[in-house]
């Protein structure tokens, strides 16, 4: 009986439309005839048609989770009242099928999802659920599961969760985790009931609140039918590197020991939707601490009720003027204190997967245009004790650089040396030593913005050094991060180039 289902904000539309077909289709025969012309006019009315109005239909040229999720609903809502209207949505579910493969190219080409953990499992399981109704139905995938990087996306998914159970959260995901019904799916299709080692943990894991909210709580059923009696024994691999338009590389040292280590380093470009300026960002985990956080997404609306232009990626985009999306923010160099080129993207160059020293390097020098010559990082687990950062620095011959080097953390500072800070959280404690053959100075920074329309950051510190580099001169940075009483020879290590 509403008017509309808000067809200016057409995500509104699409699960409107999923869910009122669902109940149709479920409860087709215990519906009177009059419920049923009701239900079945809405879904044409106030669903299918306004997808035809060229006023909200943009979606259908997108290529990121609004595809995903406004054509799934379309398709539910077409095969919902087919019988009514065969031509009708026969034209949608084609114009469907052509119209998801803009996103699915993003996962090219090995999975890398380019707008983060939430979004991956908002996009991808709406996604899911437009190839299952088509398989159920017709038997047939129409290609869609061939799409380069699709299916092996869920590889992606799962390394992105840490020991702690929390997620790689960067761009506009929060602090989100937990159960996905889309892994379900990705391990019956895959074969590969390890891709769901996270998810029976959570399972686990007393939460059943929480996950009777989750509204695709029942597909799990569904898809998990065939694999729920299976043995799942955790993933044969602790690293996964995927490129694509906003690169990952992910390494741990253990998928069973809660205190393993655990880092993220991400690539990429500020350009791609929901993007912030952490292009050659971490994440690190050890003890069960997260020392090296992201702050992850801010409520939009507590944005857009302020009249900030958020949407926009461009260089003078007001959504950089907001804390928590630009680069002073993240866990990523800052050079002359210059925001983050946002038409720069840093790509995973290498990366290794020995035990003893599992590492990805990525290059940032698109990333600062016109500010270096150069600037490489990498970053390591050795041993299986401690992480490493390094990073290679070409100036431009003609100026000095000023170089920041930041970590945000949620852990105490206890002390600052010459070349070191401590860290405790949680009766544990962390080392930031740092190796260079210039003058350093240690440094804290307030994570308090003075914008009111920045959202507080409280229990949380930016920790680093500011370094200055004399025109042209080269210049190497090894920051070691030492969990517990972990000792290590603090030196230079070897070339990035070597790091292969």
């Amino acid at each position: 009986a509403f008017t509309d289902w808000n067809p200016t904000h057409f995500l509104d539309v699409a699960e409107m439309t999923m869910a009122v077909s669902i109940g149709y289709d479920w409860l087709f025969k215990k519906l009177f005839e009059d419920s049923r012309s009701i239900i079945r006019e809405a879904i044409i009315n106030k669903g299918l048609e306004p997808s035809l109005n060229n006023k909200y239909n943009w979606f259908l040229k997108a290529s990121h989770n609004w595809n995903q999720v406004c054509n799934a609903g379309m398709i539910f809502g077409a095969f919902a009242i087919h019988e009514s209207a065969s031509v009708y949505c026969n034209n949608i579910i084609k114009r469907s099928i052509e119209s998801v493969k803009l996103p699915m190219c993003e996962y090219s080409p090995s999975g890398a999802y380019p707008e983060g953990y939430a979004y991956w499992d908002y996009g991808t399981t709406f996604n899911i659920l437009l190839i299952d109704v088509l398989e159920k139905i017709y038997n047939h995938d129409f290609g869609l599961r061939n799409v380069e990087g699709f299916m092996d996306t869920a590889n992606y998914f799962e390394h992105m969760t840490a020991p702690s159970g929390n997620s790689f959260n960067y761009a506009d995901c929060g602090k989100e985790y937990g159960l996905s019904p889309a892994m379900f799916w990705f391990a019956q299709k895959n074969n590969d009931p390890s891709l769901l080692w996270i998810e029976k943990d959570f399972l686990q894991k007393d939460q059943k609140e929480r996950y009777l909210h989750n509204r695709y709580l029942p597909a799990t059923l569904i898809w998990g039918a065939e694999i729920f009696n299976r043995t799942i024994n955790p993933p044969t691999e602790k690293t996964w590197t995927g490129n694509g338009i906003n690169p990952v590389a992910l390494m741990r040292t253990s998928w069973t020991d809660p205190d393993a280590i655990y880092v993220g380093l991400k690539g990429g470009t500020a350009s791609s939707n929901h993007a912030h300026m952490d292009a050659g960002s971490f994440i690190m985990e050890a003890n069960g601490v997260r020392w090296a956080m992201d702050f992850g997404s801010q409520d939009y609306e507590s944005l857009e009720s302020r009249k900030l232009k958020i949407w926009t990626n461009t260089q003078d985009s007001e959504r950089w003027k907001v804390f928590r999306y630009n680069n002073f923010a993240h866990n990523t160099p800052t050079v002359n204190g210059k925001l983050h080129n946002v038409n720069g993207k840093a790509e995973i160059t290498s990366h290794t997967d020995r035990s003893g020293f599992m590492s990805a390097t990525t290059d940032l020098t698109s990333i600062f245009a016109n500010e270096v010559s150069s600037y490489k990082r990498g970053i390591a687990i050795v041993d299986d004790a401690y992480v490493v950062i390094k990073d290679e620095v070409i100036p431009l011959k003609n100026k000095e650089t000023v170089l920041r080097w930041t970590m945000l953390t949620p852990a105490n500072v206890e002390e600052i040396g010459k070349d070191n800070i401590k860290l405790t959280k949680d009766q544990k404690t962390l080392q930031l030593n740092v190796v260079c053959d210039l003058p350093v100075e240690m440094k804290t920074w307030s994570t308090q913005s003075p914008n009111d329309y920045d959202a507080p950051n409280p229990g949380t510190t930016l920790i680093g050094f500011e370094c200055k580099v004399p025109p042209g001169r080269e210049t190497n940075f090894d920051v070691f991060l030492l969990p517990g009483n972990t000792q290590a020879e603090l030196h230079n290590t070897k070339p990035l180039t070597e790091w292969k």
